[in-house]
């Protein structure tokens, strides 16, 4: 087992109100120590932090691992690969997978592949409904006890809103939120990708958990008019949270030279959209960073017309994205959005580098890098960010005590 000195970061956790320069010291899986100056002990590799933050291990609560079904596109291996890479410690997978993670028996065969394969801790989201159909319910008590952290038929909306609302009244009990996939169907159809085809879910959503009391999270929330209405729920007492990803903050539509490559859900917006979005950030609106790692085939991504594959690959270009699109964010709002928040939402153990707690820790620092998809970890080798110059890198990444990844060794 690795033992492990820290020396000479940034100290910034924000569940231990520390920001200082600070030596960590890491034995036995836990944080042991916090301190200056501290002596390294003849059995701990050090690990020299100078110039750069150390901060509770991120999370990302959006990411598609392909597992169990789509080997072509990612693996738990790769996946978790390109994850403790890109500075995060855990991951919670999305279940729109073949089968559906909808089942207890679905949830222990990805913990089993987890526990062997995984780099980083894998997180489930289970599906809320039957295979992802809209039609039939999950049973929520089941699948939590199974170790699924929240509910979502991610890639798809409950189009019944009668399903839905059961959904959230059967499920009300159950701590682990729903997470909302905002594209209302039949507008969809109507409209395309117009920007109240999220809304009008959202309302939809919004309105179910002020009904219900059931704790409901928006994913990929990426329109202003979509943020406004969330603003509003939480002045009337709902329960509710969302995510944003990097590409929504940086890119509006049509804004990537990429054609119909760009293809995403939900699409990017207008520039307005971009501009609240980041707004949102900075005032508090918006709880999580979260990147919805979705990588394909280049064969899928390259498809003509409307053919192409919707999303990209984000979990080793997400932290250097958020710093490039709101650079005069905290440090300390940023490590909350990463790594607070999300554990807040999911009901994980507090992430903190107080003495005691696991050792899970991202370091990273505002030095300049060239996105190289190829050079990715994940199969996926898309992304809008290649050749984009981002500010902020990860150094090295803990795991469990364990240094998952170290950038000038690229042992991960």
């Amino acid at each position: 087992m690795t033992q492990l000195l820290i020396r000479g970061g940034r100290v910034v956790d924000p569940a231990g109100k520390l920001d200082a320069l600070r030596d960590v010291r890491v034995r036995d899986r836990r944080i042991a120590e916090i301190g200056e100056h501290l002596t390294a002990r003849d059995d701990e590799e050090l690990f020299d932090a100078g110039g750069a933050v150390v901060a509770p291990g991120f999370i990302d609560m959006h990411v598609h691992l392909r597992y169990p079904g789509y080997p072509e596109k990612e693996t738990i291996d790769t996946g978790t690969r390109a994850a403790v890479r890109g500075g995060f410690s855990s991951v919670a997978c999305m279940p729109n997978t073949n089968p559906a993670l909808d089942t207890p028996d679905a949830i222990e065969l990805l913990n089993a592949e987890a526990a062997t394969r995984a780099h980083c801790r894998v997180y489930a989201i289970a599906a809320m409904t039957r295979g992802r159909r809209g039609r039939e319910l999950a049973d929520f008590a089941a699948l939590a006890r199974a170790g699924a952290v929240a509910f979502s038929d991610d890639g798809d909306t409950v189009a019944d809103a009668a399903v839905a609302h059961a959904a959230a009244v059967r499920a009300r009990d159950v701590p682990a939120p729903f997470i909302g996939h905002c594209e209302e169907p039949a507008l969809k159809a109507a409209l395309g990708n117009d920007g109240i085809v999220e809304d009008a879910a959202v309302a939809r959503d919004l309105l179910i958990a002020a009904s219900t009391k059931k704790a409901w999270h928006i994913a990929h929330l990426s329109t202003a008019t979509a943020l406004a209405l969330l603003r509003f729920a939480r002045t009337c007492g709902v329960c509710a949270t969302c995510e944003v990803t990097p590409h929504h903050l940086t890119f509006s539509a049509g804004t990537t030279g990429l054609g119909a490559s760009e293809a995403v859900n939900p699409p990017l917006r207008r520039d307005a959209d971009v501009a609240a979005l980041r707004a949102g950030v900075r005032d508090g609106t918006i709880d999580v960073f979260a990147c919805d790692h979705a990588p394909h085939t280049a064969a899928e991504k390259a498809a003509d017309g409307t053919d192409a594959a919707p999303g990209y690959s984000g979990l080793e270009v997400a932290v250097g994205a958020y710093a490039a699109a709101v650079p005069d964010l905290p440090l300390s709002r940023f490590v909350e959005l990463l790594s607070v928040n999300p554990a807040r939402i999911l009901r994980l153990p507090p992430p903190s580098l107080t003495p005691g707690s696991v050792a899970d820790i991202t370091m990273f620092a505002d030095r300049s890098w060239i996105v190289r998809p190829q050079d990715f970890a994940s199969l996926g080798k898309f992304t809008p960010f290649a050749g984009r110059a981002l500010p902020r890198k990860i150094l090295a990444t803990v795991v469990d005590g364990r240094l998952a990844y170290h950038a000038s060794r690229e042992t991960a």
